[in-house]
């Protein structure tokens, strides 16, 4: 068989040809289920080791769910913490639940917006967390026995459910789900502040960036941020939001801390 020579030309038009058919086959056939595992060190001599994972967006895919869970577990942290968005459908609450029930570090959490969109029940939530060691966070503070830390989880920041502020003489670490709540703080200080809700944007832009972000992100749309409120990490997620399955160059992250 006798193949046409490959001129530059033709080689740059079946380039131009393919990429976008191979960008679509990363974005649904690989990254959105590809889990990153990142280390993020704060200090020099870290004394904590937790980890951190968000919106997950259960929608009964039960392998990526467990495969999460066997991750953090291989991991070994101290706590692990979650903000926010376990389901979109409360239909799918109890089997997420019966997974995350697995994970053997105490399980801290919040809720995000789609535990209130979706009307889940709090009470199977709670005993979930609350089996593993941890707790559910709702506009509340916690002092975890014998850490020297205090985790503060915000579910709705306004005049009714007023933010609970950090304790002296320990580390305080802060649950969000919204990244652009910090602006709200006020003075507010805290030693590490966590949330989710932006999913990275889901499709990023080499050298742009994310081509949409949901409201309640802003500037923080991924990564570390270091604010006047502290130091923000936002973590893209495990999950997707609704029908738009895929991801591209923003996979899937379990983020292992030390500080």
């Amino acid at each position: 068989m006798n193949f046409p020579h490959l001129t530059r030309r033709r080689f740059l038009a079946a380039a131009a040809l393919l990429a976008p058919a191979a960008a679509y086959g990363d974005a649904r056939l690989v990254e959105l289920r590809w889990v990153k595992i990142k280390q993020l060190r704060l200090s020099d001599a870290p004394t904590r080791r937790l980890v951190h994972f968000t919106d997950l967006h259960h929608k009964g895919d039960t392998a990526i769910l467990e495969h999460v869970v066997a991750e953090i577990n291989r991991l070994k942290p101290e706590l692990v913490c979650f903000t926010g968005d376990i389901v979109e459908e409360a239909s799918f609450l109890l089997p997420a639940l019966k997974i995350l029930a697995r994970i053997q570090a105490p399980l801290y959490g919040i809720p995000g917006n789609h535990e209130y969109w979706s009307n889940v029940p709090f009470g199977p939530i709670r005993e979930c967390f609350a089996s593993t060691g941890g707790a559910w966070l709702v506009d509340e503070a916690y002092e975890v026995p014998g850490k020297n830390l205090n985790l503060v989880g915000v579910a709705q920041m306004d005049a009714k459910h007023p933010v609970p502020a950090s304790k002296p003489g320990v580390l305080n670490l802060l649950l969000l789900h919204y990244p652009a709540w910090v602006k709200e703080l006020g003075d507010r200080k805290y030693d590490l502040i966590l949330a989710g809700h932006s999913h990275g944007g889901q499709v990023r832009i080499p050298f742009y960036g994310p081509i949409a972000l949901p409201f309640g992100v802003d500037e923080f749309d991924l990564g570390l941020f270091q604010t006047r409120w502290g130091p923000l990490y936002v973590n893209p997620g495990i999950g997707y939001i609704y029908d738009y399955n895929f991801r591209f160059n923003c996979r899937p992250e379990i983020t292992v801390i030390e500080l």
